[in-house]
């Protein structure tokens, strides 16, 4: 069984999947108090799931981008974890986890994180034949302005927006805006992505695994 934790923003997910089904699944906006709530509400999903940590032989993390402290609080979490149980560790990119419950689609697709201070962080998708999302290029922040403005074909634009932005994209013809429920992160496709890599064995090293943060101006340190 794999345990799957996502603290990128605000929203706080959390699963627990074997491969064959979701055991368990919750997520809630926990608005920065990772801290407190994180590892109270992982021993709430163990129980409502008559589950053990002894159960649990893989962990899969978001690496990011987002908030600079809940991304720390989780990695952190579970890094402890597969330090002192031993257990194998999967870092999966934030926005392929928003990108993967989205329909493969012959157009591109924007998946977006709020990034503070108006900005947001935007990863670039396309799926050759309609058959999966491949990623394009390495995210990059900007304003919603900026991108529509950079917007020049049939777009899929999925993700965290304000009522706002959801207002000003849509007055874009090219942009089809995914509803709200296929723009919530679901831990549960982070934990099956977790899971692929898991019986492929490709694994992370828990010890140097590290968030990923999209900025401008002078590096953050990891």
């Amino acid at each position: 069984m794999l345990l799957a934790v996502d603290t990128s923003t605000t929203q706080i997910g959390l699963a627990l999947y074997d491969g064959n089904q979701v055991i368990g699944e919750t997520l809630w906006h926990g608005k920065l108090r990772h801290t407190t709530t994180l590892a109270p509400a992982i021993d709430e999903l163990l129980k409502r799931t008559n589950t053990q940590m002894d159960d649990v032989e893989a962990l899969g993390v978001a690496l990011g981008p987002g908030s600079f402290t809940s991304l720390r609080v989780g990695l952190a979490l579970v890094k402890g974890l597969a330090l002192a149980r031993h257990l194998p560790i999967i870092g999966i990119r934030t926005l392929d986890i928003l990108t993967a419950a989205q329909p493969a689609l012959d157009i591109q697709l924007a998946a977006v994180l709020q990034a503070g201070r108006g900005r947001l962080a935007v990863a670039r998708y396309h799926a050759p034949e309609g058959k999966h999302w491949q990623s394009e290029a390495d995210p990059t922040v900007m304003r919603v302005d900026e991108l529509i403005e950079s917007i020049h074909s049939p777009t899929l634009v999925c993700g965290e927006l304000s009522a706002e932005e959801r207002k000003l994209l849509a007055e874009n013809d090219l942009v089809s805006l995914g509803s709200p429920t296929q723009c919530t992160r679901r831990p549960a496709f982070l934990a099956e992505l977790a899971w692929k890599r898991y019986q492929a064995n490709d694994t992370d090293d828990a010890a140097s695994l590290a968030p990923i943060y999209v900025h401008i101006g002078e590096p953050i340190p990891s």
